[in-house]
């Protein structure tokens, strides 16, 4: 019995008698489209949401071994209860705790944030009750970042410049996209009550004694109210100090009529704070403000907003000698990967349109090329919509996209006009029919590229978040491109498809017709001032000519005689390779092919990275002193290594854009725990930022960071200065990073250093140098108590240590008020006394006995003794385990993941004590995570993509086919790296590899359907009833027609797909606007975008190159092998073909 194959899809015929409603439905989203990629907010990075959560808790003049039993031990047992923690981390150092509690990705922040909160109000009790102030518990947000950073500086005043940052900071905190700006660099004041020792102890006075004083005679406190008459009145006491001389004149002792004032015992000034921090720009100092936008916010207009408040202040606010340098900003970085992303978008579509333009023709091309803008502003809708920003990411995702995104209107327009044109219906017609044909099939294949990038929304880690917009993006971009093959390019082509018609007078008149009008209207433009408008008129103008008389000669040619010529000779092969043995051979050869390729890459040894490796944008060197070393000595080297880091970087002047130093603050890695923010006096870090890539020159900034390293590498003895530069991509870890964890310290010390000593001694070509990230030579004098004869005397252990505290660090008495400003009274003795041991342990511990009621005076060192001895620098832990980190970084051009394949070698037979644990964790954890990730989303990407097939084929033995052509596209991929010797970028590869799976099932789904039609068709014509199947020679036919016909729309989705994303893998970088407003094109090879996303374009392109001989030729094979061996198998059974 016959079988209809005419075939019919509703939403397009729906489509195509309603064109109206189309084509104002098409203009309406265009229009959003466009307003909504205006409007959307555009930044770097994605901002990422991911529940860490902060705990600080401060407790001045304690050692990290105090604040770990004292504070971080009872934290840490309370917060570990809390549902759905990942990793627990502690570290204590001198006078803080610092707890990071990072959650599993799929927690909610503020229910985290809340959870922990309530831990630690458990664990209050068990804090010590003298804390200065409660644990802060905050969440990390990590778009919290400065956007900018504005820095004043001149010849003025610390007051000055503060008073000037804070003229700027009202300003700019009243932005709606701004959250808040911090003031940095200002020396912070207070009132410092310096105590003269022997006159407090000649008066019988101590640290309390001054310290109630001070808070009795400041004072504001209400009273209640008071009714007179009818007006009911409050009553307040006001006795606050408004000046130095009411405090220097507080009465601290008055007996027998012996008044003793604040002023004959101490020194009382209103000045500044110790220096505990400090920093420059270019070897100035300088005040500056940290802007930190709002979550969501438009990067991009907040600081064109800025610069706007800051030339404005200039000419009306500030001193016109006073200068302001903005460094650190983001947008300029922002701009530039989104300017760079955004010509590759145009580059692309060029390719693509050109490329269409020779396959299709000038009419089908542009019914193809409308779906890109189409697409991608219908996306921009949606994604508008769902809160995304407009990021690299996004913007790297309508790259990878541009290709795919016209498959389906390829296939679409190919097939109705091949009706139109072949077979002779009518454009209405050929267009219900055209759909019908293909429209199961493009929704089938579009259903298994989204199925490739479905499970990479479920990748729970920071890498994931991160990359996470890559899938989301693609399946709204893939998602809108299969509307528009489906309801608007047909409408379009029904409207306006016509025969095409190469060498035409007419078409050489309308051609030199347009061509005079838009080069009138471009002059017209260049006259009214306009030179973008009159540029792009012109550059219209001039294509028209170049299209008419020569892109379309050549598109004739190439459509008349050369594609013909292709086709041929593809029709040629694929009959030989449907013959004899052949088919056979070509699928063992493609199996022999597959292990060769792989053997073949891996055996060239390429170096596995997580993210590829940038040329910095900066680079951070960062200078370490001895433990105890004082912040001013700390910035006295500091600035010599500036002034050698100087001299380095004469010959690179010009690639300099900034120098700035820190010092005591701020000056941690940014692989090191805890982010820096604790004061470390030993420390500093100078950041040489340097200008955008394409003003580099060719230079580049790794070679400038290898000789700032090797010059400044054993510089000066006693000082370690290390270099590392801007990290690539999310935080992953130290390249080697060895964690060890028990109880006992000394045992975990004894454990790293002799594994720091068994790697050491295996010399293993490419380790930087191991360290160690304990030290165990801060210096400390201990203090120790004889318990027995102090409580003979009646003083207790507190007391001296308070005395001890008080006279030393300082204790806040009370508030003095100026203004709308708080500043503490801090009381500690003179610093000639302050910084003399034998005055501090000679102190007289003054107390009222509670036998005699009479005041009692004991000295310190009567009842202590003390040593000098060398302490930890801090404490770790992890998951309430404390932890040692053997780590380092690798010399560059050595591959990470064999060093710590040699090093898990040389350790394998290192035994450590019961109790003991050694783990490989930093960026190989991350690599390993992410590789099996990565394996397991390609697995259930296959699987769902078999699951699609089939549903659509109702057989199992095609989709196989799809599937192995998945498979073998690898071939490509791993080829090609092997030959251009590629590193294996795990996350980028990764990828891209996942992507290939999604991509390469579209041509081989439209070619087996085709050929599942044309098999149908032919027993139409020989009128076969159903269960008889075609003879093997009219299968061989049918195979050879299915691949014919798929021909044209095969090749020209690889070509589109590989030209969309050859501008980025070459790193092609052309300025379209400058192009057309005059300033230049400024072309360029590489920058951050090419060095970031080449890996996964290029893998893409190698597999896709690959993939699209086997979907030419393999899968036809494959069909015809497993076709036979079906038959073979059913005659055994008996069965009929289903």
């Amino acid at each position: 019995m016959a079988t209809n194959t005419s075939r019919n899809f509703g939403l397009s015929t729906l489509a195509l008698k309603n064109s109206i409603s189309v084509f104002i439905l098409s203009a309406l989203l265009i229009l959003f489209g466009v307003f909504s990629y205006i409007t959307m907010p555009k930044e770097s990075f994605p901002e990422i949401v991911f529940p860490l959560i902060y705990v600080q808790t401060p407790y001045p003049g304690n050692t990290p071994q105090d604040i770990e039993n004292l504070i971080s031990r009872p934290l840490e047992k309370e917060i570990k209860s809390v549902d759905g923690i990942k990793n627990l981390n502690s570290e204590s150092v001198q006078d803080v705790s610092i707890i990071n509690v990072e959650f599993n990705i799929d927690v909610d922040t503020e229910k985290a944030l809340q959870d922990v909160k309530d831990a630690v109000d458990r664990a209050m009790s068990d804090l010590p009750s003298d804390l200065d102030q409660d644990p802060v518990v905050l969440d990390i947000d990590l778009s919290r970042i400065p956007i900018l950073n504005i820095n004043l500086s001149g010849d003025y005043s610390i007051d000055d410049l503060v008073d000037y940052a804070e003229l700027l900071q009202d300003e700019i905190e009243e932005l709606g996209e701004i959250s808040e700006a911090t003031i940095t660099g200002d020396k912070e004041k207070e009132v410092q009550i310096n105590v003269d020792m022997p006159k407090m102890q000649e008066n019988k006075l101590s640290f309390n004694d001054v310290q109630n004083a001070l808070a009795a005679e400041n004072i504001n406190i209400g009273a209640g109210d008071i009714l007179l008459g009818k007006t009911r009145r409050s009553i307040r006491t006001d006795a606050e100090f408004t000046s130095m001389d009411e405090i220097r004149n507080v009465i601290v002792k008055h007996e027998n009529d012996n008044i003793v004032y604040l002023k004959d015992i101490a020194d009382v000034a209103f000045t500044y704070k110790e220096v505990e921090s400090m920093a420059r720009l270019d070897g100035e100092s300088v005040v500056s403000l940290n802007v930190i936008k709002k979550g969501g916010e438009n990067l991009l207009d907040a600081t064109d907003k800025i610069r706007e408040i800051i030339k404005t202040a200039k000419k009306s606010l500030l001193p016109k000698d006073l200068r302001i340098t903005i460094t650190n900003d983001q947008s300029t970085q922002t701009r530039n990967q989104i300017a760079n992303l955004e010509n590759s978008i145009i580059s692309g579509v060029i390719l693509v349109t050109l490329t269409l333009l020779f396959f299709l023709g000038l009419r089908n091309a542009t019914f193809v090329g409308l779906s890109i803008p189409f697409s991608m502003f219908i996306s921009f809708l949606i994604l508008s919509a769902a809160g995304v920003t407009l990021n690299f990411i996004v913007l790297f995702s309508l790259i990878l996209a541009l290709g795919m995104l016209v498959d389906n209107a390829i296939v679409t327009i190919e097939n109705i006009y091949r009706l139109y044109a072949e077979e002779g219906l009518s454009a209405w017609e050929a267009s219900r029919q055209g759909v019908g044909e293909i429209a199961v099939p493009i929704i089938s294949s579009t259903a298994t590229t989204l199925a490739a990038f479905f499970p990479l929304l479920f990748w729970d880690s920071i890498i994931g978040e991160f990359m996470g917009y890559l899938p989301r993006t693609l399946i709204i971009v893939l998602g809108s491109s299969l509307f528009v093959a489906l309801v608007i390019n047909p409408v379009i082509a029904a409207s306006f498809i016509k025969n095409q018609d190469f060498e035409s007078d007419k078409n050489h008149r309308k051609a030199l017709l347009w061509f005079a009008v838009f080069l009138v209207l471009g002059v017209l433009a260049h006259m009214a001032s306009s030179t973008i408008l009159g540029n792009l008129l012109l550059a219209i103008s001039f294509g028209v000519l170049a299209f008419t008389y020569a892109l379309n000669p050549l598109s004739a040619w190439f459509q008349l005689v050369l594609l013909p010529r292709v086709e041929s000779f593809y029709a040629r092969t694929l009959a030989y390779s449907l013959r004899k043995w052949r088919p056979m051979a070509i699928i063992v050869g493609t199996l022999f092919l597959m292990v060769f390729s792989i053997n073949f890459y891996f055996g060239t040894n390429p170096k596995y990275v997580d993210f590829p490796e940038n040329d910095p944008n900066y680079i951070n060197v960062f200078v370490e002193l001895p433990l105890g070393t004082d912040v001013l000595a700390t910035d006295s080297i500091a600035q010599r290594v500036e002034s050698e880091l100087n001299n380095i970087l004469v010959p690179y002047q010009d690639l300099v854009k900034s120098v700035v130093t820190n010092v005591g603050a701020e000056t941690a890695s940014q692989n090191e725990f805890g982010g820096g923010g604790q004061n470390t006096p030993n420390k500093a870090r100078i950041t040489v930022s340097f200008v955008e890539y394409e003003f580099r020159n060719e230079i580049s900034t790794s070679a400038i960071q290898r000789e700032v390293t090797q010059k400044l590498n054993n510089w000066l003895p006693g000082l370690t200065i290390s270099v590392e530069k801007e990290q690539n991509g999310p935080p992953t870890g130290r390249p080697i990073n060895i964690e060890i964890t028990g109880s006992e310290f000394d045992m975990l010390i004894a454990a790293a250093d002799d594994v720091k000593k068994v790697v050491d001694a295996a010399e293993i070509p490419g380790i930087e140098g191991l360290q160690i990230d304990l030290e165990t030579n801060k210096p400390e004098m201990l203090v120790r108590i004889d318990r027995d004869r102090a409580g003979r005397l009646g003083v207790s252990t507190q007391q001296i240590a308070m005395v001890l505290r008080t006279a030393l660090y300082g204790s806040e008495a009370s508030k003095y008020k100026e203004g709308e400003d708080d500043y503490p009274i801090e009381i500690r003795l003179k610093k000639d006394y302050r910084y003399d041991v034998a005055s501090l342990m000679n102190q007289l511990v003054t107390f009222r006995s509670q036998a005699s009621g009479r005041i009692v005076q004991v000295p310190i060192s009567a009842v202590t003794s003390y040593e000098f001895v060398n302490s930890y620098n801090s404490i770790k832990r992890k998951d309430s385990e404390r932890l040692i980190t053997v780590y380092s970084n690798v010399v560059e051009g050595f591959n990470e993941t064999e060093i710590n394949n040699e090093i898990k070698e040389v350790l394998k037979d290192y035994k450590l004590p019961e109790g003991y644990d050694l783990k490989f964790t930093g960026s190989q954890q991350e690599q390993q995570e992410s590789a099996e990730f990565l394996t397991r989303a390609m697995l259930i990407a296959v699987s769902l993509i078999f699951i699609i097939l089939v549903s659509q084929f109702n057989s199992a033995l095609k989709p196989f086919i799809i599937i192995l052509t998945v498979l073998f596209s690898t071939i490509g991929v791993f080829l090609g790296l092997g030959i251009f010797q590629m590193e294996f970028v795990v996350i980028m590869t990764g990828i891209g590899i996942v992507s290939l799976a999604g991509i390469v099932v579209n041509n081989g789904i439209v070619l087996i359907d085709f050929i599942e039609l044309s098999r149908a068709r032919m027993r139409e014509e020989k009128q076969l009833e159903e269960g008889q199947e075609l003879d093997d020679e009219s299968l061989v036919y049918a195979i050879e027609l299915g691949g014919k016909t798929r021909l044209r729309p095969v090749l020209l989705t690889a070509i589109t797909t590989v030209l969309g994303l050859l501008p980025l893998a070459v790193g092609l970088n052309i300025d379209f606007i400058g192009l057309l407003d005059g300033r230049g094109a400024n072309i360029y090879f590489g920058g951050d975008n090419a060095v970031f996303w080449s890996p996964m374009a290029w893998t893409v392109i190698f597999g896709l190159v690959f993939a699209t001989f086997l979907t030419l030729i393999v899968v036809p094979v494959m069909y015809l092998v497993l076709e036979r061996l079906n038959r073979i198998v059913r005659s055994w059974f008996g069965r009929s073909s289903n």
